[in-house]
């Protein structure tokens, strides 16, 4: 499966592609390298998207999911960037309760792209399990904001195949 890493403000990820599809955002630099056209693409939009000048990304994403867990993840792509959801509001949306959906963002295997960072608790921010947990989760959030203020039009993340 080819795969690319890249240095970002929230630790080295790695992107992994099969079948013309993001399958894997990782957290950690991979082992082998390959510059595919589309992971090429998925790193530069990433660049940009640490950079500030883009939030709304255009990649087809394939993640390997239950079918209750791949809808989960189309009402994630579904939030506004710079916006939040609550668990509530996404299981309301995908089905399920509160707590499944916690459960399905946790085994989201494309985060960012998949924007699972942007699901809060009813009482507070929630938790995050990618990088270095609450932390890179508020960065992402901030970093949106910060983005969101200066971009005309910050758009949604990419739809699931």
């Amino acid at each position: 499966m080819p795969q690319l890493s890249l240095h970002t403000p929230v630790g080295d990820l790695t992107i992994s592609e099969e079948d013309g599809a993001i399958v894997a955002l990782d957290w950690g630099w991979g082992r082998d390298q390959t510059e595919t056209p589309l992971l090429l693409r998925a790193r530069t939009q990433l660049h940009e998207y640490f950079d500030e000048a883009r939030l709304a990304f255009d990649l087809p994403l394939n993640p390997a999911g239950t079918e209750y867990r791949r809808r989960v993840w189309r009402a994630l792509c579904d939030i506004p960037a710079a916006a939040t959801r609550t668990y509530g509001a996404i299981a309301a949306i995908a089905g399920g309760s509160a707590r499944s959906v916690g459960t399905a963002n946790s085994r989201n295997p494309i985060p960012i792209l998949i924007p699972c960072h942007r699901v809060v608790a009813g009482n507070g921010i929630g938790g995050f399990s990618g990088g270095d947990g609450l932390p890179t989760k508020l960065y992402l959030l901030d970093l949106e904001a910060r983005a969101a203020a200066t971009l005309a039009a910050p758009g949604t993340a990419t739809r699931l195949l």
